[in-house]
């Protein structure tokens, strides 16, 4: 069995790192760069990175700060915020990115998932699905959040999975920020009707969480922020208790 992964992310907004709870009330946590650099120190399996304003504010992401914190790690990094065109994906590569991961562009124009892993291969093309529950079910949002699509979870994940992506970043927008652990149910939905790996986002508050997500989610990575950031729960510690219950991850 492959190894589940531990991914820790930076929600990016001004340059600096933030963190907030179904997707308002930001706070600072602290600089991108330290913040990469120790987490791969820590024994961290991949980092992702999200400009979480890009494409609400119509900008691309800041290569720069891609560029220093590339330097600073060796484990895979996702790179996401602001990607609409090839061109945009050439140069988070260059600048350093092993992945991109695109959401309100991929909504807004599906064939961007073709074209990118036609170009540069279906393991460079995360799609990150932002979504929350209403009376019929998952529905999902662009924008960080911000603007309801219509489109439903399982029918969108199904659609970029045949379409070449790589993996799906799920968060739960009811979940995010509020420690209660990952949509489980609705993890275990997605693992069970895709051929791609499922990345669980949105609700980490302990060790058990994590756990939850890979058994009873079956997800096969488990990304979180603030309780990483906030030093709640360090990396070789969570590490160490997963390999405890059984669960196949990567330690230092």
């Amino acid at each position: 069995m492959l190894a589940k992964r531990i991914i820790p992310c930076l929600d990016i907004k001004d340059g600096q790192t933030v963190k907030g709870t179904n997707f308002i009330n930001l706070r600072q946590a602290g600089d991108p760069v330290e913040l990469g650099k120790a987490y791969s120190l820590q024994g961290a399996d991949e980092l992702v990175y999200l400009d979480i304003t890009a494409s609400h504010e119509g900008r691309k992401t800041f290569t720069d700060l891609v560029k220093r914190i590339a330097a600073h790690i060796n484990i895979p990094f996702t790179v996401g915020g602001g990607i609409h065109e090839l061109g945009d994906v050439d140069r988070l590569l260059s600048a350093g990115a092993d992945k991109v991961s695109i959401n309100s562009a991929a909504i807004k124009r599906p064939e961007l998932v073709d074209e990118i892993a036609r170009h540069f291969g279906s393991q460079v093309c995360v799609v990150a699905i932002d979504a929350r529950q209403t009376p019929d079910g998952w529905e999902c949002y662009l924008n960080g959040g911000r603007v309801p699509t219509g489109r439903r979870l399982y029918e969108w994940a199904r659609e970029v999975n045949d379409r070449g992506a790589g993996e799906i970043l799920f968060t739960s927008m009811d979940h995010d920020g509020v420690k209660t652990g990952y949509a489980n149910e609705a993890l275990a939905t997605l693992s069970a009707q895709l051929s791609i790996p499922v990345i669980a986002s949105g609700g980490a508050g302990t060790k058990e969480h994590f756990k939850d997500a890979f058994l009873k989610g079956k997800a096969d990575a488990a990304l979180a922020a603030s309780v990483f950031h906030f030093g709640e729960i360090p990396i070789p510690e969570l590490k160490a208790y997963l390999k405890e219950e059984g669960i196949n991850v990567r330690c230092l």
